[in-house]
């Protein structure tokens, strides 16, 4: 038996997974860290946190596989995307700490762009908006704030990486700085229209090109792992971000298909093939995978929070101690209330792109409590995903009313949560019998560059259904519901 080991360093713990050549999950070792939040609306992690959850899951998993490394043909990696790192090119030692994709100090910068008329350029060449959401804005923060760290960047001594690039240097021993063009793709500084880094881009935020790494395919050569971290080398032969590795994990190969994961945001990701739509609903373009250097490009859109709403009801107001209490707790909610949360805790991602308000609730009464409050927050997010849908139909033919929504991610567990969100949308909505789909992205990646896994068509055909979601709601239900959430979006966002 040969094995995968697919690393997802995710936002809030790094996980590592053990794949054998069936794609079956043999083992799974995760470990959470600190999440740093220096000033309002800032949000960091350290480093050598990323790193020490990353390398610690990997030899975690591996023993409680109790499998040789020797099996081990190849690893994949997957991570939150965004994430900002400058690190120093001969000591490996970050100039500070990661700036995660949720942080929002850069909201200024990117209005003051915005008004100097920059953004039509940026789209036309990224697929993104100018938000505080990507990388670029983050990497100008640092070299612009970091003491000496323009003069180094300058003088070719630091370099930039989103979080899979830092840890491929790590496991490589420094020997590799690369990317793969679906992370590249959410830095805001690669053209993915030429497929290369952006020149006036970077000129514009005066970055040195010097910085930033080589671009590489999802399956492809990323280097070998030091043989004193796991007792031997390691390929690394497939990279993939996130949420295009859950994309890549569900199959979502052919025009018009579509994923959503629900994990501390909600990102929904449409398959366009070839063609990168130009989105009139401030939806982003992107890639969602490339092979032989050729892109699949994708609309996604995004939203900020989803399961991290889930965390805020257990620690910001502890009403539940579990997150499979809200579940419960839903159906059991006074069915003659009806709250809306708005979960702008971190402004509103797509299709408001609002980086300035924050969260609100309407229609509480002296009866409302945590039953209504679980409610409201599991609503949440279908409500936003509705709006990611109807911004996608409108944008591009391809995504018809119909189309069936693949789910995966922790709130995709649960069934309440599911069930709404196919009354709200008016779509059937499918659950994978495989819900690891972003570590299954990059594992099959690697494992297919390694030649021991089958290609695109054969993997597509195994992909195994676990449950359905029909729509239950009535159309006039369906649309009151939802024009209440259209009204509380608009009394809570900042320019209405």
């Amino acid at each position: 038996m040969t094995y995968i080991l697919a690393i997802d360093q995710g936002t809030t713990s790094s996980r590592g997974i053990l794949f054998d050549q069936n794609l079956s999950v043999v083992a799974t070792a995760q470990e959470e860290f600190t999440q740093h939040f220096p000033n309002s609306g800032w949000v960091e992690h350290d480093p050598s946190d990323l790193w020490a959850t990353t390398a610690g899951t990997c030899r975690a998993v591996i023993e409680k596989a109790g499998i040789d490394t020797a099996d081990i043909v190849s690893i994949g990696i997957t991570n939150q995307r965004e994430t900002t790192l400058v690190w120093d090119k001969e000591t490996g030692e970050p100039i500070y700490n990661a700036i995660v994709w949720q942080d929002r100090r850069t909201s200024e910068m990117c209005q003051a762009l915005k008004a100097d008329g920059h953004e039509p350029m940026i789209t036309q060449k990224t697929g993104l908006l100018l938000d505080p959401y990507f990388s670029g804005t983050k990497l100008k923060w640092l070299l612009d704030t970091v003491d000496g760290a323009r003069d180094k960047a300058r003088d070719g001594k630091l370099i930039f990486g989103t979080v899979d690039s830092f840890l491929i240097w790590k496991l490589t021993g420094g020997a590799k700085h690369v990317t793969d063009a679906t992370n590249a793709a959410r830095t805001m500084l690669y053209n993915i229209r030429s497929g290369e880094w952006d020149a006036d881009i970077c000129e514009l935020f005066d970055i040195p090109m010097e910085m930033l790494p080589e671009v590489k395919d999802c399956a492809d050569d990323f280097g070998t792992t030091r043989s004193d971290l796991f007792g031997r080398e390691i390929p690394i032969m497939g990279v993939a971000g996130d949420q295009q590795a859950a994309t890549i994990g569900q199959a979502c190969f052919e025009p018009g298909m579509l994923k959503s994961t629900y994990g501390t945001g909600c990102f929904a990701l449409l398959n366009t093939g070839d063609t990168l739509v130009e989105s009139k609903n401030r939806l982003l373009g992107t890639i969602a995978y490339q092979f032989d250097g050729k892109p699949t490009y994708a609309l996604e859109g995004s939203i900020f929070i989803a399961g991290a709403v889930v965390q805020w009801l257990r620690d910001g107001l502890q009403i539940i101690r579990e997150a499979s209490e809200t579940q419960p707790l839903a159906e059991n909610a006074d069915p003659m209330q009806t709250l809306y949360l708005v979960p702008a805790f971190t402004g509103l991602g797509a299709p408001y792109w609002d980086a300035e308000c924050r969260g609100a609730i309407y229609g509480l009464t002296r009866n409302s409590g945590p039953k209504e409050f679980a409610k409201a927050a599991l609503q949440s997010v279908g409500y936003q995903t509705r709006d990611l849908l109807d911004a996608m139909r409108s944008d591009w033919q391809g995504a018809t009313g119909e189309g069936v929504l693949r789910v995966d991610g922790g709130m995709s567990a649960s069934d309440w949560s599911m069930q709404f969100l196919s009354d709200i949308i008016g779509a059937p909505v499918d659950r994978p019998k495989v819900l690891e789909t972003t570590a299954l992205g990059v594992a099959w990646l690697a494992g297919m560059k390694a030649g021991v896994l089958p290609q695109m068509d054969a993997f597509a055909k195994d992909w195994a259904l676990d449950t359905r979601f029909e729509p239950q709601l009535e159309q006039g239900d369906r649309d009151t519901l939802y024009s209440g959430w259209k009204d509380a979006v608009r009394r809570t966002l900042t320019q209405p």
